[in-house]
């Protein structure tokens, strides 16, 4: 018998209602099989509710693509904001940016697929997400510039750079494909590759 779905929080602002209605449902049936009115059904009201916060099934979608990308960038701005070396923020950043992303994707494989499926047909989601990546990869490394501890000439090129050698550790292709067998000794033993780089001005 399918579970059942847990009563909303009423004390939650009406849009995240929605959306935690609709990831229910999207990780139990799938996006092709997840309808307006089934979201509908889920919280007791009408269809006509959900469409005033969300003009489209797609925009619903979308939107359920996006919190869930937003809770993998927005934690790592702290590494972006806060002082100290940048070779030590960068490495945190990678670090962290791992571990959520093995999260999500290993540890609710069902929501997961949901996403992906999603995410296929929400290209301008996904844009958003890595181009929110690379501002913060590129912040990180135009400090280090700034304070003389990297020495590459063109921040934004090096955050590519870095963000290619470090793939493995964070394309969720990669890293369901690895099963999350890849370790934090790992993660450091590139990043010490690439910072050293950074350092060196190769980029």
């Amino acid at each position: 018998m399918p579970k059942a779905i847990t009563a909303p929080d009423t004390a939650r602002p009406m849009r995240e209602r929605i959306l935690d209605a609709a990831e229910t449902l999207l990780r139990r049936h799938g996006p092709a099989k997840t309808t307006v009115s089934d979201v509908a059904r889920a919280l007791d009201m009408s269809h006509a509710n959900i469409y005033r916060h969300f003009d489209s099934k797609a925009a619903l979608q979308d939107a359920v693509a996006e919190r869930w990308l937003d809770a993998v960038s927005a934690p790592l701005e702290g590494f972006v904001t806060k002082k100290g070396p940048a070779a030590k923020r960068l490495e945190g950043w990678v670090l962290a940016l791992a571990k959520a992303k093995r999260r999500k994707i290993l540890d609710d494989p069902e929501l997961f697929e949901a996403y992906h499926a999603v995410a296929e047909a929400a290209r301008d989601v996904v844009a958003h997400h890595l181009a929110t990546l690379d501002r913060q990869v590129t912040t990180i490394i135009a400090d280090g510039v700034a304070q003389g501890e990297f020495k590459v000439r063109n921040a934004n090129q090096a955050a590519r750079a870095v963000l290619s050698a470090t793939l493995r550790f964070h394309h969720p292709y990669m890293v369901r494909a690895s099963g999350g067998a890849d370790t934090e000794a790992d993660i450091k033993a590139v990043m010490k590759l690439v910072i050293a780089g950074l350092k060196a001005g190769v980029a």
